[in-house]
């Protein structure tokens, strides 16, 4: 990153320094080789890491930088919620090409830093590269599990499968980015819900810690690709079927606005579409009505009762208004031709 005028390696790195605030738990932050942390007494430590490539999960067309910065770190932030963990130590890898201007990168680790600040993280570390087509991002993030984290292996046939918040914005909010000529008819309160949520998730952090603190859950993953896929993901760990009522789902008016006005379904964005970042977790039917209040006094989220885990030999089982099966379109994988996320 040499050029005239673009940001050199030397100074993503003094941006980085800049951006990066101290926090007590950190012996050690960026300047030498490796950061040195210090976790909590009796603490467990979670580690996850995430890959953002230009033009499978996010496009420069219509993403910012500073998008693109709190995007990187959130998808991260949402894998610590989902265990009931609190995120404390980010390391992010930034690749891009070698005209980046400086004000290109500090505007993406604004990003990053407006996203780590609102979630008590702390940046201690990572590494900058030249790319030769497009932009990179991996995230690592470390966190916190004082009790047993939530995992996806322990559902049990008979609880309920709920989820925090609603589906399908980011969906809705993806399909207006990429509308052209933008569809008449959506609103501009309706078209910042969506597109606020594709562009700047809001990773459920203090649900995360509200639920693992309460108890009565018995499993628990992050809605990244998909109810119909990460429900497939928390059945196969616990060896079991699902059934989810369709008219369950809690979508918004904003998402059922924005499919009237491209012809699109919304139900089909709030199963399959990905990217939501909200909290699919089971539960024993006896705490639901006391999860669902206790969690909406305390961080303002609903949490809505979509289904039933059923023996492994039921499968999972999508059922419309009438209650007959239909079949729901899974969400995004990745080495599937024609199923790009952005």
């Amino acid at each position: 990153m040499s050029q005239p005028g673009a940001a050199t390696e030397r100074r993503l790195i003094e941006i980085i320094r800049r951006a990066a605030r101290r926090a007590p738990a950190v012996r050690v932050g960026i300047g030498d080789d490796c950061a040195v942390l210090e976790p909590a007494a009796g603490s467990l430590l979670l580690a996850t890491t995430d890959l953002l490539i230009e033009d499978v999960h996010f496009r420069r067309r219509w993403a910012t930088p500073t998008d693109i910065g709190w995007k990187s770190l959130a998808v991260n932030v949402s894998d610590i919620a989902a265990m009931g963990g609190r995120p404390r130590w980010g390391l992010i890898a930034l690749a891009c090409p070698e005209a980046v201007t400086v004000e290109e990168a500090e505007a993406f680790y604004t990003g990053v830093q407006a996203l780590a600040t609102e979630h008590d993280v702390a940046i201690v570390g990572g590494d900058t590269s030249s790319s030769p087509r497009g932009w990179v991002v991996n995230v690592t993030l470390l966190g916190e599990a004082v009790r047993a984290p939530i995992v996806r292996s322990t559902a049990r046939v008979g609880d309920v499968i709920a989820v925090t918040g609603s589906l399908g914005r980011s969906a809705a909010g993806l399909a207006l980015l990429e509308a052209n000529p933008a569809p008449a008819g959506v609103g501009g309160d309706a078209r910042a819900d969506v597109t606020s949520a594709h562009l700047r998730p809001r990773p459920r952090t203090r649900e995360g810690l509200w639920l693992s603190e309460a108890g009565g859950v018995t499993s628990m993953i992050d809605l990244s690709d998909g109810l119909a896929t990460d429900l497939g993901h928390l059945c196969e760990e616990s060896g079991t079927g699902a059934r989810v009522d369709l008219g369950r789902i809690p979508v918004e008016a904003s998402v059922h606005a924005v499919a009237r006005a491209l012809d699109r379904d919304a139900l089909t964005w709030a199963t399959g579409g990905g990217e939501d970042y909200e909290l699919l977790l089971t539960a024993a039917p006896d705490a639901l009505d006391r999860l669902a209040g206790g969690l909406v006094r305390a961080t303002g989220t609903k949490l809505t009762a979509v289904g039933r885990m059923m023996r492994a030999a039921e499968g999972i089982q999508y059922l419309d208004a009438e209650g007959h099966a239909v079949s729901v379109r899974p969400g995004f994988e990745h080495f599937v031709t024609g199923r790009a996320r952005a």
